[in-house]
């Protein structure tokens, strides 16, 4: 066949490659595009560096753009995971909840639930990052993908996640893209100027790379080439490789260069039809083709690139060995050759191979071919599996049935819609509205409606709701289907904050239903619009929302509507939390078993979730939440996870395990914002000020609140945690107790779903040791069972000093008693309480004051709250006694040190880094905590102005040796 088996003239760009191949199998990743013409090598070097990361034991995953030329959801990847599994087993539970994302890709590994935060095509970008690096441990990956100028939007948007975060995995992402202007390569461009990846541009090959190329062709000496067959290719092929093997092959086989590897010469009797260039010599490839292998290959280049042999054969009517014996001559061998990826599939050796037999098809010919492959496609492939259905369009595009093929584009994209494939999904309906026309009303409305449903999935509200009026136009769906549809888009509105918007499509809704509505056609729009409710400005907005809410649950229970039940269910648990935490507790109770009912797992794990809150807010339990982590995790419900994970980092802070919230919010924050989940980043974000607030910590307090407001968070909505719950607590630990009641009117000045605000708890207790309020004001919480167990430790404290103060010290030392004993769980919560309460106590001579604000001062001391831990000493004094210096060794500080603001216990740390150790030998030296320690070494290097700790170590060997 006269072609290379040599890789000629590539030796930089290979180098290139290969560096980022053995840093990926170090654990530095990173990506590799190589972009140039048709036929330039691109796929040649791909295939080089397959073998040599084989050799090197790597693993090895090959997928490529669409095979037969049409937009098929995330092909490229499935491919890649495919064949990463022919290669060897991978155990998905080691992904964790990212192992049934991949259900999207790898059928074994079973479906993911479906839910829209499945559809994440960040979080199923995020594991397919993960299984790189699961796949790739200890030897390396390499990821090629070619053909990329043709993958669909899905993979692309995939492509972009794994270019910016495959830094730090043990994996080479390798693409392949032809330089022309498609979505892949401007985001390669984009990610290249970023410095995000290494774009390799493939030029065609010089005078001497060409001369090397000819002589590996004819197996011989290059410089031997006769001078004019060199001159003849260099004129015809430009220095591309593949059109410099057609050149020779064609040369041979037209008797213009004969003889053999020892002495090849030119022709004295030059040919009539030279060919000088490539077409031209394409143009004589298909002419010496017989008629029957001449229309097996059209066929078969009407598929595509690549074709399968099953389909081609059906359409011609050819035995198993004419179909093989057509392919298998010098000529079609020339044009096609076996696929090196899928069995009994062939490929067309260069696209222009393809395009010339495309051409010598007239109108009428590729008309009648182009039917009989539509009817091969469905006889071979019944009810049009994956990506036939696209393909039977395609063809029947080209065979002149508009009405076909419109049809088949519109159940395409409500496929595409089902994968998570929401973009293709729009380009296919808009091909398949195009192709409808006028025709068939019918036809053509369900295709937009299909359409609007495809674009609110896609995020593209704005168009989708610019799109409503067109199908009220067209008429052909029913008001009932109609109403459904605005409802849809009433929801994607809410989810995408645009509250206008989707009230004005509730209304729709409404009105397509009519006064006489069914009530199975009206919940759905309640429970939607229960949630607008919500963010609507009114003083009855709770009410509102609540009453819209039991309606749905009640009309979805009786239908039934799972979904629409769970729905109302769990909003109305969050609705009544307030008011009643034991009818919240059965609301979500009932929205659980519904779920379980119904098979629903995301609605399941997500009311385990809120049943988990309330059972941490009601008497601490975090068993509920651990189980609702599990679950999420085994089904793939990242976004769930994450908020489990969330809710438990909040109930770390206020148990006072500050360390076990630090890492939680750590951890969760790393994937949230990588995976652009707003909500529970802002969530996150949250934690992180009251983690911040509870520590007395305020510039992070506050850095972590202006990265939530930087997230778009809405500071007035979440006034209980940013006001009541972070901001109240720091003042409180700066012993600001004004500040602190400031913030607490700030925190429950507006109507709120949120708890945890400090009304019924905090709030009474200063203002009950103000004076400013008195039994009435704790009647009045006390008649109120919202109460949950954070507040009532602070309301029982606020008992026993009015019961002080009334001259009762029994009954007062018995509701401190209660108080501690429901504020057992909550660490600093608790001794905060006892700090206020001893005041009092000092005061009206009840319970044992001193005892409770050693125990105080003790524990602020340890957790490095030096103002209340100053105020507990303070109030010892007043009470008489004798409050020596908390540690000994502050004399031990020298002045310098002293002068800076080192504490006692900086220098303890300071002493022990003479021995170089680490913050955890450390911490177990001084009865800390790792990032108790952490946080005091980087205190010292801020005070002493040295750059590393290990500077400051030396600089400790010398003050020890002072």
């Amino acid at each position: 066949m006269y072609r290379s088996s040599k890789f000629i003239g590539r030796d930089a760009e290979l180098r290139a490659v290969l560096g980022r191949l053995e840093s990926a199998q170090a654990g530095l990743g990173g990506a590799v595009f190589v972009v140039g013409e048709s036929g330039i090598g691109k796929s040649r070097l791909a295939s080089t560096v397959t073998e040599l990361a084989g050799a090197a034991g790597m693993r090895v995953m090959r997928g490529r753009g669409s095979t037969i030329g049409t937009a098929v959801p995330l092909r490229p990847l499935t491919e890649a995971l495919l064949s990463l599994l022919r290669s060897g087993p991978v155990d998905p539970s080691v992904l964790g909840p990212y192992g049934p994302v991949l259900g999207r890709l790898v059928p074994d590994w079973g479906r993911p639930p479906a839910d829209q935060e499945n559809t994440s095509l960040v979080i199923l970008a995020e594991a397919v990052l993960r299984l790189t690096g699961v796949a790739g441990a200890g030897r390396g990956c390499l990821m090629l993908l070619d053909d990329l100028q043709d993958a669909d939007t899905e993979t692309l948007a995939v492509l972009e996640y794994l270019i910016d975060n495959l830094a730090l995995q043990p994996t080479l992402l390798l693409g392949a893209i032809r330089a022309e202007p498609c979505a892949a390569l401007s985001i390669v461009r984009s990610a290249a100027q970023r410095g995000r990846c290494t774009l390799i541009e493939l030029g065609r090959l010089d005078d001497d790379g060409l001369r090397q190329m000819v002589g590996a062709c004819l197996g011989a000496d290059p410089e031997r080439v006769p001078a004019a067959a060199h001159s003849l290719v260099s004129t015809g092929s430009a220095g591309n490789p593949f059109l410099i093997e057609e050149l020779v092959a064609g040369m041979v086989d037209g008797r213009l260069l004969v003889g053999g590897p020892d002495a090849w010469r030119m022709s004295e009797q030059l040919p009539a039809a030279l060919p000088s260039t490539l077409a031209r010599g394409m143009a004589q490839g298909v002419e010496q083709l017989g008629p029957p292998a001449r229309e097996l290959l059209s066929m078969g280049a009407l598929l595509g690139q690549r074709f399968p042999l099953v389909v081609v054969q059906a359409a011609s009517g050819l035995s198993d060995r004419e179909v093989l014996d057509h392919l298998g001559g010098d000529v079609a061998g020339r044009l096609v050759a076996q696929d090196d990826q899928l069995a009994d599939w062939y490929a067309f050796r260069h696209r222009l191979s393809r395009e010339a037999l495309l051409s010598f098809l007239g109108p009428g010919e590729r008309t009648r071919l182009a039917q009989r492959m539509a009817d091969a496609v469905e006889a071979v492939f019944p009810g049009l599996p994956g990506e036939w259905c696209q393909v039977s369009a395609t063809l029947h595009a080209e065979a002149d049935n508009p009405e076909a093929a419109g049809r088949l584009f519109t159940e395409a994209g409500r496929r595409a819609i089902a994968q998570g494939g929401a973009t293709t999904a729009v380009a296919l309906l808009d091909r398949a509205i195009g192709l409808l026309g006028e025709r068939d009303a019918v036809a053509r409305a369900a295709a937009l409606e299909a359409l609007l449903h495809a674009l609110a999935e896609a995020g593209l509200v704005e168009r989708a709701l610019a799109s409503v009026s067109t199908l009220e136009q067209i008429g052909g769906v029913d008001p009932r289907r109609r109403a459904q549809l605005h409802t849809r888009l009433a929801w994607a509105a809410t989810v995408a904050g645009r509250s206008a918007e989707g009230l004005a499509q509730v209304e729709q809704a409404r009105a397509l239903l009519g006064p006489d509505a069914a009530p199975e056609d009206t919940a759905p729009v309640d429970v939607v619009a229960a949630h607008l409710a919500l963010d609507t400005a009114g003083q009855d907005q709770l009410a509102t929302a609540e009453a819209l809410a039991r309606r749905a649950a009640t009309v979805a229970e009786t239908v039934p509507l799972p979904v629409v039940a769970c729905q109302a269910w769990q909003l109305l648990g969050a609705l009544v939390r307030h008011r009643d935490p034991a009818e919240a507790t059965r609301c979500l109770e009932r929205a659980l078993a519904i779920a379980a009912q119904h098979r629903l797992p995301i609605w399941e794990i997500h009311a385990l979730i809120r049943l988990g809150n309330d059972d941490a807010l009601r008497d601490a339990s975090l068993d509920r939440l651990e189980q609702a982590r599990e679950r999420a995790s085994q089904a793939g419900a990242v976004t769930a996870r994450h908020q489990a994970e969330a809710s438990l980092a909040l109930h770390a802070v206020l148990r006072g395990d500050f360390d076990t919230a630090s890492g939680l919010v750590e951890q969760v924050l790393a994937a949230t914002t990588r995976l652009k989940l707003l909500e529970t980043t802002q969530y996150v974000l949250l934690v992180s000020a009251v983690l911040a607030g509870h520590q007395g910590r305020r510039r992070e307090m506050e850095q972590a609140l202006a990265e939530f407001r930087r997230w778009n968070g809405d500071q007035a909505l979440h006034a209980p945690r940013v006001h009541g719950l972070a901001r109240a607590f720091c003042a409180l630990l700066e012993e600001d107790r004004p500040r602190a009641l400031d913030e607490l009117g700030r925190a429950f000045s507006a109507e709120t779903v949120f708890h945890l605000s400090g009304r019924h708890g905090l709030h009474l207790l200063l203002q009950v040791m103000s004076g400013e309020a008195g039994w009435p004001a704790y009647e009045a919480v006390q008649a109120d069972s919202s109460r949950l167990r954070w507040d009532l430790q602070f309301a029982l404290f606020a008992k026993a000093v009015l019961l002080g103060r009334a001259g009762r010290p029994e009954a007062a030392e018995e509701a401190a008693t209660e108080a501690m004993r429901a504020g057992a769980p909550y660490a600093m919560g608790r001794h905060l309480a006892l700090r206020l309460v001893c005041e009092a106590a000092l005061a009206d001579g009840w319970g044992h004051p001193v005892q409770w604000l050693r125990a105080a001062e003790e524990h602020f001391h340890r957790s490095d709250v030096p103002a209340v831990a100053s105020a507990c000493r303070a109030l010892l004094r007043q009470a008489g006694v004798r409050v020596t210096q908390r540690r000994s060794g502050a004399g031990d500080i020298p002045s310098g040190l002293r002068s800076v603001g080192v504490t006692v216990r900086e220098f303890e740390v300071l002493r022990l880094l003479v021995g170089r150790l680490s913050n955890r030998e450390i911490a177990s030296r001084l009865h800390l905590s790792p990032r108790t320690v952490e946080r005091h070494v980087s205190s010292l290097l801020g005070k002493t102005g040295l750059p590393n700790r290990i500077a400051l170590s030396e600089f400790a060997i010398e003050v020890e040796s002072n």
